[in-house]
């Protein structure tokens, strides 16, 4: 929990603006498509039968003998829901505690601006809501150990109906292409979808002293790894996330890959966000 509240003060003020209009009518922080009755009018139309005459301007019929009414940027909210892979691979290193720093910091920016964000861990949900108390549900939600293979499909099927944006921070080690498709038909139906790939350092750069591996998700399956095959592995890993980058923005997804440890957290949870 005190990392947690490191994290809480490094994105304190921090912003999530929306990548795109908002749908939603409900006021908030960010455009949305719908016109609305702001101070802020863009534009004029004329009036017509049924229109609020509280919206009339009426110094510009005053100018033309005309009756327009005035057309306002309206702000609404941006409800946003996280899904966060606990699965046993992310138990690897520090994946897990990236990870979880990643999503409060992610969830703090989305709350401290008034939109609801909720979060899925594993087989826990977390409705979308905007108090404060939603952090700290997330944060005992998070403080767990990384164990099984829960696929995340159903739970990012589940959540892409909640939110307006949503966010999958995972190593992407067992149901990409799936998540991928589910990612697709979000992105088309106008959602926002950020993929943050989680890796650790020694996955980049295996340690050389390791000659024996161990599937986290499959302890029983090992593999020896000699100079030679610790070369091959890096080249199809570095394959791998180029793939796997270009698949998620083809989809029409913000993908970022998160080293742990290599960043900051306030610039990493910036670049995250811009």
């Amino acid at each position: 929990m005190t990392a947690f509240a490191a994290v809480r003060d490094a994105v304190r003020g921090m912003r999530w603006p929306a990548g795109q209009r908002v749908r939603s009518a409900v006021p908030g922080p960010h455009p949305s498509r719908v016109r609305g009755t702001s101070a802020e009018v863009v534009e004029h139309r004329p009036y017509r039968q049924g229109d609020d005459p509280r919206r009339i301007d009426w110094k510009l019929l005053a100018r033309t003998d005309r009756v327009y009414i005035r057309l306002a940027e309206a702000r609404a909210i941006y409800p946003t829901m996280l899904i966060v892979d606990a699965s046993a691979s992310m138990a690897f290193q520090s994946k897990w505690i990236g990870a979880s720093q990643v999503a409060i910091g992610l969830a703090e920016c989305a709350r401290q601006q008034g939109d609801p964000v909720g979060m899925v861990i594993g087989r826990r949900v977390i409705m979308p809501r905007s108090r404060r108390t939603v952090i700290d549900e997330m944060m005992h939600a998070l403080d767990l150990a990384p164990t099984g293979a829960t696929p995340l499909v159903s739970a990012m099927r589940d959540a892409a109906r909640q939110s307006a944006r949503l966010v999958v921070i995972s190593d992407f080690l067992g149901d990409a292409e799936a998540l991928l498709a589910v990612g697709k038909t979000f992105c088309a139906g106008g959602g926002e979808l950020h993929a943050i790939h989680v890796v650790d350092a020694l996955e980049l750069v295996p340690d050389p002293k390791q000659r024996l591996l161990t599937d986290p998700e499959a302890p029983d399956v090992r593999r020896p790894m000699p100079p030679s095959v610790r070369a091959e592995y890096t080249r199809r890993f570095a394959a791998w996330r180029e793939t796997l980058a270009r698949d998620w923005r083809q989809a029409g997804a913000r993908y970022a890959m998160v080293v742990p440890g290599a960043e900051r957290l306030r610039p990493l949870i910036r670049r995250l966000t811009r």
